[in-house]
Protein backbone atom coordinates (compact mmCIF):
# COMPACT_ATOMS: atom_id res chain seq x y z
CA UNK A 1 0.00 0.00 0.00
CA UNK A 2 1.29 3.24 -1.19
CA UNK A 3 1.66 6.56 1.48
CA UNK A 4 0.02 9.70 0.91
CA UNK A 5 2.37 11.91 -0.52
CA UNK A 6 3.10 14.35 1.62
CA UNK A 7 2.25 17.87 0.95
CA UNK A 8 4.89 20.49 -0.20
CA UNK A 9 5.89 22.92 2.40
CA UNK A 10 4.87 26.83 1.19
CA UNK A 11 7.71 28.35 0.09
CA UNK A 12 9.09 31.15 2.42
CA UNK A 13 8.32 34.32 1.46
CA UNK A 14 11.03 36.95 1.31
CA UNK A 15 12.16 38.88 4.33
CA UNK A 16 11.36 42.49 4.82
CA UNK A 17 15.45 42.98 3.72
CA UNK A 18 17.47 45.18 6.26
CA UNK A 19 19.96 47.99 5.00
CA UNK A 20 23.33 47.38 4.98
CA UNK A 21 24.63 49.62 7.63
CA UNK A 22 21.92 48.38 9.78
CA UNK A 23 23.44 45.13 10.41
CA UNK A 24 25.85 46.62 12.16
CA UNK A 25 23.43 49.17 13.80
CA UNK A 26 25.69 52.43 12.82
CA UNK A 27 23.04 54.89 13.15
CA UNK A 28 23.25 54.30 17.38
CA UNK A 29 26.31 56.03 16.89
CA UNK A 30 25.20 59.17 16.30
CA UNK A 31 23.45 62.13 17.91
CA UNK A 32 20.82 63.08 16.98
CA UNK A 33 21.75 66.68 15.77
CA UNK A 34 24.46 64.48 13.51
CA UNK A 35 21.08 62.36 12.11
CA UNK A 36 19.02 65.94 11.71
CA UNK A 37 22.06 67.05 9.74
CA UNK A 38 22.30 64.06 7.47
CA UNK A 39 18.88 63.65 6.25
CA UNK A 40 18.98 67.68 5.89
CA UNK A 41 21.68 67.28 3.16
CA UNK A 42 20.25 63.83 1.65
CA UNK A 43 16.81 65.46 1.48
CA UNK A 44 17.99 68.46 -0.49
CA UNK A 45 20.87 65.80 -2.58
CA UNK A 46 17.37 63.46 -3.32
CA UNK A 47 15.27 66.92 -4.53
CA UNK A 48 17.88 69.18 -6.42
CA UNK A 49 21.00 66.78 -7.27
CA UNK A 50 20.24 63.16 -7.99
CA UNK A 51 17.11 63.74 -10.57
CA UNK A 52 20.16 65.42 -12.75
CA UNK A 53 23.51 63.78 -12.06
CA UNK A 54 23.53 61.42 -15.20
CA UNK A 55 22.23 64.18 -17.36
CA UNK A 56 25.73 66.25 -15.93
CA UNK A 57 27.71 63.24 -16.08
CA UNK A 58 26.71 62.19 -19.85
CA UNK A 59 27.63 65.86 -20.92
CA UNK A 60 30.42 66.83 -19.19
CA UNK A 61 28.81 69.77 -17.45
CA UNK A 62 27.28 71.02 -14.35
CA UNK A 63 25.49 74.46 -13.02
CA UNK A 64 28.32 75.01 -10.93
CA UNK A 65 27.67 78.55 -9.93
CA UNK A 66 23.90 77.45 -8.76
CA UNK A 67 25.35 74.41 -7.28
CA UNK A 68 27.25 76.76 -4.78
CA UNK A 69 24.08 78.70 -4.15
CA UNK A 70 22.32 75.65 -3.45
CA UNK A 71 24.91 74.07 -0.82
CA UNK A 72 25.80 77.32 0.65
CA UNK A 73 22.18 77.66 1.32
CA UNK A 74 21.73 74.27 3.06
CA UNK A 75 25.17 75.39 4.77
CA UNK A 76 27.40 72.49 3.85
CA UNK A 77 30.52 74.83 2.32
CA UNK A 78 33.16 75.12 5.17
CA UNK A 79 30.47 73.62 7.63
CA UNK A 80 32.76 72.44 9.77
CA UNK A 81 34.75 75.57 10.10
CA UNK A 82 33.94 78.29 12.68
CA UNK A 83 32.67 82.27 12.27
CA UNK A 84 32.28 83.39 9.37
CA UNK A 85 28.98 82.63 8.36
CA UNK A 86 30.23 78.57 8.60
CA UNK A 87 28.03 76.13 10.18
CA UNK A 88 30.59 75.04 12.81
CA UNK A 89 29.35 71.90 13.03
CA UNK A 90 31.77 68.87 13.99
CA UNK A 91 33.49 66.44 12.04
CA UNK A 92 31.25 63.78 12.28
CA UNK A 93 28.61 65.83 10.54
CA UNK A 94 30.55 67.44 7.72
CA UNK A 95 31.44 63.69 7.12
CA UNK A 96 27.84 62.32 6.90
CA UNK A 97 27.50 64.97 4.42
CA UNK A 98 30.38 64.53 2.30
CA UNK A 99 28.76 60.50 2.53
CA UNK A 100 25.47 61.43 1.12
CA UNK A 101 26.85 64.15 -1.54
CA UNK A 102 29.30 61.57 -3.07
CA UNK A 103 25.94 58.72 -2.62
CA UNK A 104 24.63 61.25 -5.43
CA UNK A 105 28.28 61.79 -7.54
CA UNK A 106 31.90 62.26 -6.40
CA UNK A 107 32.05 65.20 -8.65
CA UNK A 108 29.48 66.68 -6.20
CA UNK A 109 31.47 65.75 -2.87
CA UNK A 110 34.54 66.97 -4.12
CA UNK A 111 33.28 70.80 -5.42
CA UNK A 112 32.52 71.10 -1.57
CA UNK A 113 35.36 69.13 -0.51
CA UNK A 114 37.92 72.02 -2.47
CA UNK A 115 35.47 74.85 -1.45
CA UNK A 116 35.45 74.10 1.63
CA UNK A 117 38.49 71.64 3.73
CA UNK A 118 40.83 73.29 0.95
CA UNK A 119 40.13 76.99 -0.62
CA UNK A 120 38.22 78.26 2.42
CA UNK A 121 40.07 75.89 5.02
CA UNK A 122 43.40 77.32 3.86
CA UNK A 123 42.41 80.99 4.14
CA UNK A 124 40.68 80.10 7.54
CA UNK A 125 43.57 78.61 9.03
CA UNK A 126 46.43 80.63 7.19
CA UNK A 127 44.82 83.72 5.75
CA UNK A 128 45.00 87.11 7.75
CA UNK A 129 41.62 88.60 9.69
CA UNK A 130 41.37 91.18 6.53
CA UNK A 131 41.56 87.80 3.63
CA UNK A 132 39.01 85.85 6.09
CA UNK A 133 36.77 88.85 6.46
CA UNK A 134 36.55 89.39 2.54
CA UNK A 135 36.03 85.48 1.49
CA UNK A 136 34.71 83.49 3.36
CA UNK A 137 31.81 84.72 4.06
CA UNK A 138 30.43 84.96 1.15
CA UNK A 139 32.38 81.27 -0.03
CA UNK A 140 29.96 79.85 2.71
CA UNK A 141 26.80 81.45 0.86
CA UNK A 142 28.07 79.80 -2.50
CA UNK A 143 28.48 83.17 -3.73
CA UNK A 144 31.99 83.05 -4.27
CA UNK A 145 33.62 79.95 -5.45
CA UNK A 146 36.96 78.78 -4.32
CA UNK A 147 39.63 76.53 -5.97
CA UNK A 148 43.00 75.23 -4.67
CA UNK A 149 46.15 75.48 -6.75
CA UNK A 150 49.09 72.82 -5.40
CA UNK A 151 48.97 69.53 -8.24
CA UNK A 152 51.35 70.22 -11.40
CA UNK A 153 51.87 68.65 -14.30
CA UNK A 154 55.15 67.36 -13.03
CA UNK A 155 54.46 67.39 -9.41
CA UNK A 156 51.75 65.07 -8.12
CA UNK A 157 52.60 63.02 -5.60
CA UNK A 158 55.42 64.65 -4.68
CA UNK A 159 54.97 68.41 -3.88
CA UNK A 160 58.01 69.38 -3.14
CA UNK A 161 59.06 69.07 -6.90
CA UNK A 162 56.47 72.00 -7.52
CA UNK A 163 58.01 74.46 -10.48
CA UNK A 164 55.31 77.42 -9.63
CA UNK A 165 57.47 80.13 -8.53
CA UNK A 166 56.60 83.83 -6.84
CA UNK A 167 59.30 86.18 -6.34
CA UNK A 168 59.79 89.64 -5.01
CA UNK A 169 59.13 93.17 -7.11
CA UNK A 170 59.03 95.75 -4.77
CA UNK A 171 56.56 95.45 -2.34
CA UNK A 172 54.92 93.16 -4.93
CA UNK A 173 54.37 89.38 -5.82
CA UNK A 174 55.18 88.05 -9.58
CA UNK A 175 53.98 84.36 -9.63
CA UNK A 176 55.09 82.06 -12.67
CA UNK A 177 53.80 78.22 -13.43
CA UNK A 178 50.86 75.73 -14.26
CA UNK A 179 48.28 73.74 -11.96
CA UNK A 180 46.81 70.70 -13.22
CA UNK A 181 44.07 68.67 -12.04
CA UNK A 182 42.35 71.73 -10.30
CA UNK A 183 38.81 71.01 -9.51
CA UNK A 184 36.29 74.04 -9.48
CA UNK A 185 39.11 76.08 -11.74
CA UNK A 186 37.33 77.72 -14.35
CA UNK A 187 34.26 78.89 -12.02
CA UNK A 188 36.31 80.10 -9.09
CA UNK A 189 36.19 83.82 -7.75
CA UNK A 190 39.82 82.92 -5.77
CA UNK A 191 42.58 80.53 -6.22
CA UNK A 192 44.59 79.59 -3.22
CA UNK A 193 47.51 78.90 -5.38
CA UNK A 194 51.14 77.67 -4.12
CA UNK A 195 54.95 78.63 -5.65
CA UNK A 196 57.65 78.38 -4.44
CA UNK A 197 59.55 81.41 -3.20
CA UNK A 198 63.05 82.22 -1.30
CA UNK A 199 61.54 81.73 2.35
CA UNK A 200 59.99 78.16 0.98
CA UNK A 201 56.47 77.58 -0.06
CA UNK A 202 54.27 79.88 0.61
CA UNK A 203 50.02 80.46 -0.19
CA UNK A 204 48.35 82.98 -2.25
CA UNK A 205 45.22 84.51 -3.31
CA UNK A 206 44.78 84.76 -6.68
CA UNK A 207 41.68 86.24 -7.87
CA UNK A 208 40.05 85.20 -10.89
CA UNK A 209 40.22 88.37 -13.90
CA UNK A 210 43.86 89.34 -12.36
CA UNK A 211 46.11 89.73 -15.61
CA UNK A 212 48.13 87.07 -16.68
CA UNK A 213 45.99 83.99 -14.92
CA UNK A 214 43.65 81.54 -16.83
CA UNK A 215 42.11 78.71 -15.71
CA UNK A 216 41.42 76.88 -19.26
CA UNK A 217 39.27 73.70 -18.39
CA UNK A 218 40.32 70.60 -19.04
CA UNK A 219 37.79 68.51 -21.28
CA UNK A 220 37.12 64.97 -22.81
CA UNK A 221 37.21 63.16 -19.18
CA UNK A 222 36.08 59.70 -18.64
CA UNK A 223 36.15 60.12 -15.01
CA UNK A 224 34.21 63.16 -12.27
CA UNK A 225 32.78 64.23 -15.15
CA UNK A 226 30.23 65.89 -13.30
CA UNK A 227 32.61 68.61 -11.84
CA UNK A 228 34.45 71.51 -12.90
CA UNK A 229 38.18 70.19 -13.85
CA UNK A 230 41.00 72.98 -15.00
CA UNK A 231 44.58 73.41 -15.18
CA UNK A 232 45.64 76.98 -13.88
CA UNK A 233 48.30 79.06 -15.58
CA UNK A 234 49.59 81.96 -14.52
CA UNK A 235 52.33 84.23 -16.54
CA UNK A 236 53.75 87.09 -14.95
CA UNK A 237 50.65 87.31 -12.30
CA UNK A 238 51.45 90.36 -9.84
CA UNK A 239 49.85 90.45 -7.15
CA UNK A 240 49.99 92.67 -4.09
CA UNK A 241 51.97 91.77 -1.07
CA UNK A 242 48.63 91.10 1.03
CA UNK A 243 48.01 88.45 -1.12
CA UNK A 244 50.15 86.09 1.02
CA UNK A 245 48.73 83.67 3.77
CA UNK A 246 50.63 84.99 6.66
CA UNK A 247 50.45 81.84 8.87
CA UNK A 248 51.20 79.06 5.93
CA UNK A 249 55.52 78.75 5.79
CA UNK A 250 56.85 75.65 3.95
CA UNK A 251 54.64 72.55 2.74
CA UNK A 252 53.29 71.94 6.19
CA UNK A 253 50.27 74.72 5.25
CA UNK A 254 49.14 72.75 1.81
CA UNK A 255 49.26 69.54 3.36
CA UNK A 256 47.63 70.31 6.13
CA UNK A 257 44.68 71.28 3.95
CA UNK A 258 44.93 67.93 1.94
CA UNK A 259 44.34 66.38 5.42
CA UNK A 260 41.30 68.24 5.94
CA UNK A 261 39.75 66.97 2.11
CA UNK A 262 40.94 63.70 2.52
CA UNK A 263 38.65 62.89 5.83
CA UNK A 264 35.68 63.70 3.60
CA UNK A 265 36.92 60.90 1.39
CA UNK A 266 37.15 58.69 3.98
CA UNK A 267 33.43 58.99 4.42
CA UNK A 268 32.18 60.15 0.86
CA UNK A 269 33.76 57.41 -0.62
CA UNK A 270 31.35 55.16 1.50
CA UNK A 271 28.75 56.95 -0.09
CA UNK A 272 29.22 56.05 -3.59
CA UNK A 273 29.50 52.82 -2.41
CA UNK A 274 26.32 52.20 -0.45
CA UNK A 275 24.32 53.87 -3.34
CA UNK A 276 25.40 51.17 -5.48
CA UNK A 277 24.87 48.68 -3.14
CA UNK A 278 21.69 49.68 -2.33
CA UNK A 279 20.77 49.55 -6.65
CA UNK A 280 22.47 46.26 -6.41
CA UNK A 281 20.30 44.59 -4.01
CA UNK A 282 17.01 46.61 -5.21
CA UNK A 283 17.54 45.37 -8.53
CA UNK A 284 18.42 41.69 -7.47
CA UNK A 285 14.85 41.17 -5.60
CA UNK A 286 13.23 42.42 -9.15
CA UNK A 287 15.34 40.98 -11.54
CA UNK A 288 13.49 37.12 -12.26
CA UNK A 289 16.56 34.80 -13.49
CA UNK A 290 15.32 31.51 -14.13
CA UNK A 291 12.16 31.75 -12.51
CA UNK A 292 13.59 33.09 -9.59
CA UNK A 293 14.45 36.43 -8.15
CA UNK A 294 18.16 37.22 -8.92
CA UNK A 295 18.07 37.57 -4.96
CA UNK A 296 17.37 34.47 -3.94
CA UNK A 297 20.87 32.34 -5.50
CA UNK A 298 23.75 31.92 -3.28
CA UNK A 299 26.17 33.37 -5.53
CA UNK A 300 24.39 36.38 -5.44
CA UNK A 301 23.79 36.86 -1.28
CA UNK A 302 27.92 35.95 -1.11
CA UNK A 303 28.76 39.01 -2.99
CA UNK A 304 25.79 41.17 -1.39
CA UNK A 305 27.22 39.54 2.13
CA UNK A 306 31.17 40.61 1.66
CA UNK A 307 30.43 43.67 0.05
CA UNK A 308 28.07 45.08 3.31
CA UNK A 309 30.64 43.63 5.56
CA UNK A 310 33.27 45.60 4.12
CA UNK A 311 30.91 48.98 3.91
CA UNK A 312 30.11 48.56 7.88
CA UNK A 313 33.85 48.21 8.72
CA UNK A 314 34.90 51.13 6.48
CA UNK A 315 31.61 53.20 8.16
CA UNK A 316 32.92 51.85 11.73
CA UNK A 317 36.40 53.66 10.68
CA UNK A 318 35.04 56.22 9.76
CA UNK A 319 32.75 57.22 12.21
CA UNK A 320 35.91 56.49 14.98
CA UNK A 321 38.54 58.86 13.12
CA UNK A 322 35.70 61.68 13.13
CA UNK A 323 35.51 61.04 16.95
CA UNK A 324 39.37 61.70 16.92
CA UNK A 325 39.72 64.28 14.88
CA UNK A 326 36.60 66.27 17.00
CA UNK A 327 38.74 64.91 20.04
CA UNK A 328 42.29 66.99 18.41
CA UNK A 329 43.84 63.36 18.64
CA UNK A 330 43.71 62.57 14.83
CA UNK A 331 46.89 62.09 13.52
CA UNK A 332 48.09 61.86 9.30
CA UNK A 333 49.04 58.49 9.12
CA UNK A 334 45.16 57.90 11.01
CA UNK A 335 43.48 59.56 8.13
CA UNK A 336 45.74 57.65 5.39
CA UNK A 337 44.24 54.29 6.81
CA UNK A 338 40.89 55.96 6.30
CA UNK A 339 41.51 57.09 2.76
CA UNK A 340 43.47 53.85 1.72
CA UNK A 341 41.00 51.33 2.93
CA UNK A 342 37.63 52.97 2.12
CA UNK A 343 38.01 54.33 -0.64
CA UNK A 344 39.78 50.71 -2.04
CA UNK A 345 36.75 49.30 -0.49
CA UNK A 346 34.49 51.55 -2.41
CA UNK A 347 35.36 51.10 -5.44
CA UNK A 348 35.62 47.58 -5.30
CA UNK A 349 31.97 47.34 -4.23
CA UNK A 350 30.95 49.67 -7.58
CA UNK A 351 32.62 46.99 -9.66
CA UNK A 352 30.82 44.12 -8.14
CA UNK A 353 28.14 45.20 -7.63
CA UNK A 354 28.25 46.13 -11.77
CA UNK A 355 28.03 42.29 -12.28
CA UNK A 356 25.02 41.71 -10.78
CA UNK A 357 23.70 44.36 -12.51
CA UNK A 358 24.86 42.46 -15.81
CA UNK A 359 24.63 44.74 -19.24
CA UNK A 360 22.17 47.06 -17.37
CA UNK A 361 25.03 48.04 -15.11
CA UNK A 362 26.87 49.89 -18.15
CA UNK A 363 24.06 52.26 -18.51
CA UNK A 364 23.23 55.68 -16.95
CA UNK A 365 20.12 54.45 -15.94
CA UNK A 366 21.76 53.15 -12.84
CA UNK A 367 24.70 54.96 -11.14
CA UNK A 368 27.13 52.17 -10.56
CA UNK A 369 29.24 52.25 -13.40
CA UNK A 370 29.48 55.75 -12.84
CA UNK A 371 30.04 55.60 -9.16
CA UNK A 372 32.80 53.08 -10.36
CA UNK A 373 34.14 55.62 -12.66
CA UNK A 374 34.56 58.44 -10.49
CA UNK A 375 36.11 56.00 -7.59
CA UNK A 376 39.29 55.73 -9.99
CA UNK A 377 39.82 59.52 -9.27
CA UNK A 378 39.51 59.54 -5.81
CA UNK A 379 41.62 56.33 -5.69
CA UNK A 380 44.44 58.71 -6.81
CA UNK A 381 43.72 61.74 -5.87
CA UNK A 382 44.75 63.75 -2.22
CA UNK A 383 47.46 61.01 -2.05
CA UNK A 384 47.49 57.62 -4.39
CA UNK A 385 47.15 54.39 -2.42
CA UNK A 386 51.03 53.79 -3.07
CA UNK A 387 51.63 56.74 -1.16
CA UNK A 388 48.93 56.26 1.47
CA UNK A 389 50.75 52.51 2.27
CA UNK A 390 54.52 54.74 2.23
CA UNK A 391 52.71 57.13 5.07
CA UNK A 392 51.17 53.99 7.08
CA UNK A 393 54.14 52.11 6.27
CA UNK A 394 56.73 55.10 7.90
CA UNK A 395 54.50 55.18 11.03
CA UNK A 396 55.29 51.22 11.70
CA UNK A 397 58.81 51.13 10.86
CA UNK A 398 60.27 54.49 11.45
CA UNK A 399 61.72 54.45 8.00
CA UNK A 400 61.04 56.91 4.98
CA UNK A 401 60.45 55.20 1.71
CA UNK A 402 59.72 58.23 -0.60
CA UNK A 403 63.44 58.97 -0.92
Amino acid sequence: MNSPKSPKSPKPSPSAPVHPFDLLAVDGLLTDEEREIRATVRAVADRELRPHVAEWFEKGEIPARELARTLGGVGVLGMHLEGYGCAGTNSVAYGLACLELEAVDSGLRSLVSVQGSLAMYAIWKYGSEEQKQRWLPRMAAGEYIGCFGLTEPDAGSDPGAMRTTARRDGSDWVLNGTKMWITNGSVADVAVVWARTEDGVRGFLVPAGTPGFSAPEIRMKLSLRASVTSELVLEDVRLPADAVLPGARGLSGPLGCLNEARFGIVFGALGAARDCLETAISYARDRVVFARSLASYQLTQQKLADMSVELGKGMLLALHLGRLKDAGTLTPEQVSVGKLNNVREAIAVARECRTILGANGITLEYPVLRHANNLESVLTYEGTSEVHSLVIGKALTGEQAFR
